[in-house]
């Protein structure tokens, strides 16, 4: 029991150093759970995968080669749906997630060496927990930071492979032990928190922008259509341009739409603006009813109609992110 808490006790430490220093606390318990299961199913996965391998390679390319490859793959898997689906809308988010799945892979791995390895020498556990632990942990975790980014930057499946590259060759040198264990261990220890400090920051900044901006221009644009200006606007003008595409229906469900897409938007960032300024914000029943009702005219206008009004919805990675935040919260 002392050799499992020591070898598992700083990554789930660190992990929870990561959660207290989003200020915004976005992901729910269940979240890092669950990600944190998916973790452990990857790890026997990538178990069996290896036993496999080893019939036809070598130990030494199966550690170098194959099985950074198999197990970095295979821990990005599940962050990097989410990511894709929307459900990940910050890096600080990323990072969090990512780093519970390869705590998860980890808590496997080193029970399995637990039950295979009988050595009582405490030293060895500790460069497991501080070591190889952590650099499951934060392999994963810079692999989403780094998808996040790129996500953002582009629509293109490519996001993938920046990080997942990067993963892939910090577990190779890893796996290399070039540097002795002791060495190593320590430049992950000093590193890594570093690196994610760095990248938080850079993350809370770009969300406080983010914040500010977008919610100035989703209330000027929802005041329009309020105000009944809306159609001389060039937002107005771009609609009108539709008008022959579709019927009078289907044009009036698409400015519904479009009106309460705002208003939850601009519902979200303010709840997140709340939570920045330490304050509890109440998700009521008119929230869901909102979302029912942009559910209904989603059906209504169709996947042409969205297409349509993406330009003005500004469907980002972090638009479409808000709205599923928004549901989550209710």
């Amino acid at each position: 029991m002392l050799r499992i808490l020591i070898s598992l006790l700083p990554v789930f430490a660190f992990l929870g150093m990561l959660v207290v220093l989003d200020n915004y606390r976005l992901l729910k318990p269940r979240k890092l759970l669950q990600s944190g299961g998916i973790g452990c199913t990857a790890a026997l996965i990538a178990f069996g995968v290896n036993k496999i391998a080893l019939l036809v390679l070598d130990t030494n390319i199966l550690q170098i080669a194959i099985a950074p490859v198999v197990e970095e793959s295979l821990k990005a898997l599940w962050p990097l749906l989410l990511l894709r689906r929307g459900r990940i809308g910050f890096i600080a988010d990323g990072a969090i997630i990512g780093f519970a799945v390869g705590s998860g892979f980890a808590l496997v791995e080193n029970c399995y060496y637990l039950l295979h390895v009988q050595d009582a020498n405490l030293m060895l556990w500790i460069l497991r927990g501080f070591g190889t632990a952590l650099m499951h942990g934060g392999t994963t975790a810079v692999c989403i930071m780094m998808a996040v980014v790129a996500e953002q930057r582009s629509s293109k499946g490519v996001f993938v492979l920046p990080g997942l590259v990067t993963a892939i060759i910090i577990h190779s040198f890893f796996n290399l032990f070039l540097l002795p264990p002791l060495t190593n261990t320590i430049l992950q220890v000093v590193s890594l928190p570093l690196l994610m400090m760095v990248l938080f920051s850079m993350s809370e900044k770009q969300t406080a922008v983010w914040l500010q901006q977008g919610f100035d221009t989703d209330v000027a644009l929802l005041e329009q259509l309020r105000s009944g200006k809306f159609s001389k606007t060039p937002q107005g003008l771009y609609l009108a341009g539709f008008r022959n595409s579709f019927s009078g229906e289907i044009v009036l469900d698409l400015f519904c739409y479009l009106r309460i897409y705002l208003e939850l938007a601009i519902r979200a960032k303010g709840i997140l603006l709340m939570r920045e300024s330490g304050l509890i914000p109440v998700v009521d029943d008119e929230i869901k009813a909102k979302f029912e009702e942009l559910s209904y005219l989603g059906k209504s206008i169709g996947k042409m109609g969205k297409t349509v009004l993406k330009p003005l919805l500004h469907s980002s990675q972090k638009e479409l992110w808000q709205i599923y935040f928004l549901q989550e919260q209710g």
